[in-house]
Parts: structure tokens; sequence; C-alpha cells
């Protein structure tokens, strides 16, 4: 995609995501009209309070502190999943990476799972996110550890060393869901992904997160079009390609420990959006990974929408997301083997 192309469709995209933003938070059991969204907003940003006289305190009371935060995490946790699979894609040499390969959402789930089995009712509901982070930490640190064990890190033995404490944790909360009994809900409910609870706190966790990890990445993104190449090529043109990956596996690890933290396991938004962007703009990183975050955030916020004001009932976000990805990427999948099929 030529320069030009490049930034109108960025444009395109950032108008998109804001007037989504506009349009979610004026759905919802109180309708509120979209323009009367927009003003409260606005008011908030400049602290213009003019902005929003002749406007129902109750309207300005759910948006800021209802609706925004929940609207927000989505795009956070949608931006942070499908940058980092971009990352992850690349530097693991795999199509098939998404950020939870390394089994990062089987820690968080184990940590989570503790906690709101054996400490939640003293500690309040924080003490979940926490522990679902401290369990992705850990699992990132126990498979680094795993897979260097013989000295050397390579895409294979992360995958395989992701698999292996996956399964581990998958048992550990097997049996915490045993023993839960009648608790068994709250951890499955969790396990399904949603933002039903969000606080201003968590977006700006999750803030932090996401906008230093888009940073590092978007920096080191010319170095992952060379390591795509492979290892050969990135050494002849004097990059370093073992501790290229070790910046980007730690980086988006740390991105997606602190979405999963606050949303619960939400899948395919990491798989699906990097290759729909790669249609679109080709595999060049420095435009996959801006692209992919912005689309990323729009898919998420759209899922999220549908479930909280659209459909009767609000669905866990998780099995909407997979409801929907697992068919797309079907048709992405066959567009890409026809698109091979014919190259050859």
């Amino acid at each position: 995609m030529k320069e030009q192309s490049f930034l109108i469709t960025l444009i395109v995209f950032i108008i998109i995501l804001i007037l989504s933003i506009i349009l979610s938070a004026s759905m919802g059991y109180v309708k509120i009209p979209p323009e009367q969204v927009f003003k409260i907003i606005l008011a908030k940003l400049s602290f213009d309070q003019s902005l929003i006289k002749g406007i129902k305190p109750l309207y300005s009371d759910i948006v800021i502190n209802v609706r925004l935060p929940r609207i927000l995490a989505a795009c956070l946790v949608g931006a942070g999943l499908a940058f980092s699979g971009v990352s992850f894609q690349g530097i693991l040499l795999n199509p098939l990476a998404e950020p939870y390969t390394l089994g990062i959402s089987a820690g968080a789930a184990f940590g989570a799972s503790i906690a709101l089995l054996f400490i939640t009712s003293h500690f309040g509901i924080y003490i979940v996110t926490a522990f679902a982070f401290l369990g992705a930490i850990f699992t990132i640190i126990a498979v680094l550890s795993l897979a260097s064990s013989v000295g050397y890190i390579s895409s294979n033995n992360l995958i395989l060393a992701g698999i292996i404490v996956s399964s581990i944790l998958s048992a550990g909360i097997s049996l915490l869901k045993y023993i839960a009994d009648e608790r068994v809900s709250v951890i499955i409910f969790w396990l399904l992904g949603s933002f039903s609870s969000e606080t201003w706190l968590e977006v700006l966790m999750v803030l932090i997160f996401v906008t230093i990890g888009f940073l590092i990445c978007l920096y080191f993104s010319r170095d992952l079009n060379v390591i795509c190449l492979g290892e050969r090529t990135s050494a002849s043109l004097g990059i370093n390609a073992q501790q290229l990956r070790m910046i980007l596996l730690v980086t988006c690890s740390l991105v997606t420990a602190a979405c999963v933290a606050i949303s619960g396991i939400i899948g395919f938004v990491g798989l699906v959006v990097p290759h729909l962007m790669r249609l679109i703009v080709g595999a060049d990183n420095r435009k996959l990974i801006p692209l992919s975050a912005l689309f990323g955030a729009i898919l998420l916020l759209i899922a999220d929408t549908i479930t909280r004001a659209i459909l009767p009932w609000e669905v866990p976000i998780g099995v909407l997301t997979s409801l929907i990805g697992g068919p797309f990427f079907c048709y992405i999948f066959k567009i890409k083997t026809k698109h091979n099929e014919l190259v050859k």
C-alpha cells in the first residue's frame, strides 16, 4: 500500500473509532442522543461545563462513570490484543500465533480463579485483576525459562514451552473448578470474558501498558520486517534477532497480561485482525501495527456494544468474539489459500 493510501486508511479508521465510541455511549437501557454524548465527552476533556448546559445530569453520569470506562476498556483491549498478535506472528514466524500462544491466558485464568475462589470476599474485586496479572507474569517467566533451558530461544521452543505450561495450568484450573463446587459459575463467567464492571482505575492501568507496548512495537516494526525474513537475513543486516525477539516477547506478553487481567479471555481478536489487515495493507509491520490496533479497537467495541445494548441478554464477550471470529477466520484462511495457489 502506498504512503498516501495508508494515511487515508489510517484517518478513516480513526474517524470510525471516534464515531463508534460516541454511538456506543449513546446506546443502552437509557437512550442518550449522540450529539449530547459528544458534548458531554467534550465538556469533560475541555473542562468547559457550559457545553452540557441543558443536558440532564443523569446522562452525564451514565456516560462518564458507567459507559465510557467500559467502552475505552474494550477499545484498549482490542488494540492491545491486535498489535500483540501482529508481533507474535512476526517473532515466532507462525501465522497461527496469537497473544495467548505462550499460555498467558491460562496463567491469568489460574490467578483469577485462585482469587475468585479464596480471596475476593476479603479484599474486593480488584484483587482478581491483580492476581490475573500476576498469574500471567509468572507464566511468562516460566515459559521463557523453560524455552531458554538449552541456552538458545527458538520459535519452536517458545511454542512448545507455552503448550506445556498452558496444559499444566489448565489442569490446575480444572481442579479449582472442581473444588469450587457451587461457586464454579463465578470462575466460568470470568473465563468467558466481560467488560461489565470496568472502572477508570482499570482503564488507566491497561492504557499505560497498551500505550508503552504500542510505541515499543512501532519503534521496532522495521526490524520486525527483517526478522520475518529469517535469522540469517537479519544477522547479515546487523540485527540481533534473539535480542529483538526477547524485547518484543516481553513487551507484548505484558500488554496481553494487562488486557486479560481486566477483561478475562477474549479469543480470536489477536489472531483474526492481523490476517485481515494484511489483506488491506500488506505485510509491512510499520503500517500493519497501527492499523491492526485501530481495527482491533473498533472490532471489540462493536462486539461489546452488540452484547451490551442490542442483544436481549448480555452474552459474554469472549463467546461472541469466538462465534464471529471462528467462521470469519475460516473465510480469511480460504481466501489466502486460494491466493497462494494462484501465486504458485
